[in-house]
């Protein structure tokens, strides 16, 4: 008899210690839900971060919602993760993280967005994202227009136009939009003449008079910058200039008009996959990019060679 009732009482001991540990558990549980809710009341209540109406405020938005959301973008490191951490301090107002990658190739931000290890990109214009879309099978997005980056021909070896040899070496970037828009300026100088129907998609073959034999070097874009000194000119992207800091406004020989029609055609765009350009996050980071602080920014930090669009 005293052998079972030390059992019955072993027994009862198990299942109260087992009881203990599914409390703990569920309590635990329970804490964090309990956090999360106070967290949204506070926010209803006006007394967190999310209670935002400041620069960059969209009112279609319902912030609260989004207080202690992760947005992640992957950036050019200049200008555009430049431009990015401006628009993250004011989301961080609405307790919203912005988080970014910096890639230095126009290749990685785009397939990254497109398998969704980032939430957007932030580093390209429109019609290289067009043309991107159309060779790759991707199915990326614009979402709105941030601002635009004056192409510009720089100096290397020779340090005017009129100087320019028979023979000269002149680099342009090798992607499909960026190298027509290139050839577009060499031509707008009158060294090169292009067939008409070219357009945007015009690459050296499309040269129909080259009075100086120039020889058109085409180059990877993140290249020409350090290639400068081992050709006579180049026709450098707007981030990379000012990544190298060159200014369009200030070193470049020549450069396209800030009220041209490139800088309609060139938009530097957000973008992201297809189907979320309306979630809030994605709404919010375009308000953000849109605020008066990084017009500001724009405006002082680049000196001409970043446009704000907005």
């Amino acid at each position: 008899m005293k052998k079972l009732i030390s059992a019955a009482l072993a027994a009862l001991l198990a299942l109260s210690l087992a009881a203990c540990g599914q409390s703990n558990s569920s309590s635990a549980s329970t804490d964090s839900t309990a956090s999360a809710s106070q967290g949204s009341q506070a926010g209803a209540s006006g007394e967190t971060a999310a209670d935002f109406t400041g620069d960059g405020f969209d009112p279609s938005i319902d912030y609260a919602s989004l207080d202690g959301t992760t947005i992640t973008v992957a950036a050019s490191p200049t200008p555009h993760a430049e431009i990015l951490e401006v628009a993250g301090d004011i989301l961080a107002q609405a307790g919203i993280t912005l988080k970014v990658q910096e890639f230095t190739d126009y290749v990685q931000p785009n397939m990254v967005t497109e398998s969704g290890e980032v939430d957007a990109n932030y580093f390209q214009h429109q019609a290289y994202l067009d043309n991107f879309n159309e060779e790759n099978g991707t199915h990326l997005v614009s979402v709105a227009k941030i601002h635009y980056e004056p192409l510009g021909l720089y100096p290397g070896k020779t340090k005017s136009i009129d100087e320019l040899a028979d023979g000269a070496k002149i680099s342009v970037p090798n992607d499909t939009s960026n190298e027509a828009r290139a050839l577009q300026l060499l031509a707008a100088q009158g060294l090169i003449e292009l067939k008409p129907e070219a357009g945007l998609t015009a690459t050296k073959n499309d040269i129909t008079s080259n009075p100086k034999n120039l020889e058109i070097v085409e180059m990877e874009a993140a290249q020409l910058p350090r290639t400068l000194a081992d050709v006579d000119m180049a026709v450098i992207n707007g981030n990379y200039a000012t990544q190298a800091g060159f200014s369009s406004a200030k070193d470049a020989l020549a450069a396209e008009s800030a009220d041209s029609e490139a800088a309609q055609i060139y938009p530097n765009v957000l973008v992201v996959k297809e189907g979320h350009e309306n979630d809030p996050a994605i709404l919010a980071l375009a308000a953000a990019l849109k605020s008066d602080a990084v017009r500001s920014f724009i405006d002082e930090t680049y000196g001409g060679a970043v446009v704000p669009l907005f």
